[in-house]
């Protein structure tokens, strides 16, 4: 078990979001490549994958996108920018995730650029 399956316990294949967004998987790739969302490859066999609260309700976590650009223009790889959503920040309180899952922005968007700086 490596440091990503203790912080982020569910996941997701891409044709699982494909039918969360009600999408094709064609589209979910897009998204992946836009940096929309965030994939590792994991499993056996290895496929790409997508933490499971990436996604809400409604669709894909509110604000997602702007923060994966800021923390990979930061120089974050996609395994350290998972760790940084999901890895439990007291002043925030919580977790980035959790803050961006509920519309709130402002703080984590604020965190990630001083670490992208």
């Amino acid at each position: 078990m490596n440091a990503l399956d203790e912080l982020i316990p569910d996941w997701l294949a891409l044709p699982d979001v494909a039918l969360h967004l009600d999408v094709e998987v064609s589209r979910v790739r897009r998204l992946v490549d836009e940096g929309e969302l965030i994939t590792v490859r994991r499993g056996d066999p290895v496929v790409r994958m997508v933490p499971a609260l990436l996604l809400t309700d409604e669709g894909i976590a509110p604000h997602l996108r702007g923060t994966i650009t800021i923390l990979r223009d930061g120089g974050f790889d996609d395994v350290e920018l998972l760790t940084w959503l999901f890895t439990e920040d007291e002043s925030l309180p919580g977790r980035p995730i959790d803050q961006l899952r509920i519309g709130q922005r402002g703080e984590v968007r604020r965190r990630a650029q001083a670490l992208a700086l």
